[in-house]
């Protein structure tokens, strides 16, 4: 995490001296940005665990998958709780764990079910259909996270 951070905090100075007017712009909307930014890593770990276990050590493609997406799933929850929303209180973290997984396995569910609505019922072409219904489970997690799982509390804040 922390060659992250250095990383992140070069790219930052970088952007702000080259871009100002877009950095001042993200930086105000920081929590959204570091919430995609968290959603492309864990998406880049989930493919890359993949393609190491099943495209270069043989593994069987289901178990390859379920390995990545718990990988994925850690590595989500974490930037998540640490890094977008900056919540650093350990205590009631396996609250926080839960609630999370539950809303994962509500929002599988749900691209499950609107993606049948978009394509069957509405006659979208899947990947459009998939771009929205990513874009309104996006939008749906990103509040239920800051207002609800990862909440600062008064005496956090």
């Amino acid at each position: 995490m922390k060659l992250f951070l250095h990383i992140f905090g070069k790219f930052k100075v970088w952007g702000y001296h080259r871009y100002p007017r877009i950095y001042s712009l993200l930086h105000y909307r920081r929590a959204v940005v570091k919430f995609i930014m968290s959603g492309f890593i864990a998406t880049a770990v989930d493919l890359a665990v993949l393609y190491a276990c099943h495209g270069l050590l043989g593994i069987n493609v289901i178990v390859s998958t379920t390995v990545a997406y718990i990988l994925s799933f850690w590595v989500s929850f974490y930037l998540q709780k640490f890094w977008t929303f900056n919540n650093q209180n350990r205590q009631g973290m396996y609250k926080q764990v839960g609630l999370y997984s539950i809303i994962a396995f509500i929002n599988l569910n749900l691209n499950g079910y609107l993606m049948h609505l978009g394509v069957n019922n509405f006659h979208i072409y899947y990947l459009f259909s998939q771009v929205a219904v990513s874009l309104l489970i996006g939008v749906e997690s990103y509040l239920i996270y800051k207002f609800v799982i990862f909440r600062k509390k008064a005496v956090e804040a």
